[in-house]
Order: C-alpha cells, then sequence, then structure tokens
C-alpha cells in the first residue's frame, strides 16, 4: 500500500502567526484544533512533513538553535495528543535573497519528496498564504488554503489568482483534515 502524505505550513496553520515572527518558543501557540487534526491524520495514516519559510534567522531575530527549539515545544505539543511529523523542511533566507527554497520556490518540495520518495502529485499541502499555495500548485500538489493566519488576508488581496480561485478554502487546519479524512481517495481531494 503506497504511504499517504499530507505537506503543511507552520505559522499560520498550525501556530498563531505574528507580523514581528515567532521568535522564541514562548511565542508559539498552535491554534485551537490544529495539533488534534495532525494526530488525526497520523491515526488515519498520513506521514506529515512541514515546510516553512523562516526568514527570522536572515534577519537576525533568532537562530537556528531557537528555532529548533520551538520545533521542539511543537514536538512536545503533538505529541501530548498523539500526533507527530516525520521532518520539517525550512528556508532561512531573507526574501532579497531570492533563493529557489523560500516559497513560492519549490525547493524544498523537490528535497522532501527525494528525501522520502514521494510522487508529489495530488499530495494535499495546506497555506495561508499566497507563496504556501503557488508553491504548491507548482510542485504538482493539491493546494488547501486555511483562513487562520493570513488566509482571510490572502482571500482579499488575491481574489482574482487564478490559481488561488482553484483552490478549496477552509476556516482552519481542523476543518481541513476533516474533510480530506472523509473524502480519502489516493491522496485527491475533492473541490466542494
Amino acid at each position: 500500500m503506497q504511504k499517504k502524505w499530507i505537506i503543511l505550513d507552520r505559522d499560520g496553520v498550525i501556530n498563531y502567526d505574528s507580523d514581528d515572527y515567532i521568535k522564541t518558543p514562548d511565542e508559539w501557540h498552535p491554534i485551537p484544533g490544529s495539533l488534534e487534526a495532525i494526530a488525526r491524520l497520523n491515526w488515519a495514516g498520513y506521514y506529515i512533513v512541514i515546510i516553512t519559510n523562516q526568514s527570522g534567522i536572515a534577519r537576525g531575530l533568532y537562530n537556528e538553535d531557537t528555532l529548533r527549539d520551538i520545533h521542539k515545544k511543537m514536538d512536545d505539543a503533538l505529541n501530548k495528543v498523539g500526533g507527530h511529523v516525520e521532518n520539517i523542511f525550512y528556508c532561512p533566507h531573507h526574501p532579497d535573497e531570492n533563493c529557489l527554497c523560500r516559497k513560492p520556490g519549490v525547493d524544498l518540495f523537490k528535497e522532501a519528496a527525494r528525501h522520502y520518495k514521494i510522487e508529489l502529485s495530488g499530495v494535499p499541502a495546506v497555506g495561508d498564504k499566497l507563496s504556501d499555495i503557488q508553491a504548491a500548485h507548482w510542485a504538482g500538489c493539491q493546494p488547501l488554503l486555511v483562513k487562520t493566519g493570513h488566509g482571510e488576508r490572502t482571500l482579499a488581496e488575491n481574489a482574482n489568482n487564478p490559481i488561488l480561485a482553484k483552490v478549496p478554502v477552509y476556516a482552519d487546519l481542523l476543518e481541513a483534515v476533516t474533510t480530506i479524512l472523509k473524502n480519502n481517495n489516493n491522496n485527491k481531494i475533492k473541490i466542494k
């Protein structure tokens, strides 16, 4: 049986985001229901990878050791509800560096696919920003938008975007996961 995968953004999808960045473990707070949603995916046999832009490193707001501490807090919180993620792939670069690993670039998607020998076609990828949706689309995944984090702003500011127009939209990660599990059919999402 083929493994089922899902790709998640972190800030704004799993935890509350901040325009001032999540710089310490104390600033990391899960969005209600997000950890339980990940645990439900685990219980249903899904493997979860997080792909996240973390330009706060390049901006000097925190370092990679602090990022590991933030992710440890997230992992510990997930473990308490019976969930876990396989791996976290992150881009530490500043947007001005024009790297290909920063979403909407797809290099981290390709890296995850190589690392786990995943065929990305149709794999759900949940995000709250246009860059998340674009990266997922260009990587061949099935993009899903949540209204948490920057999701509402993404919808308001990109109403005419042709990629976004075809993307299912959910209130939060828990609603997206509920729909994925309800429509679980070879990693294909039925668009409402």
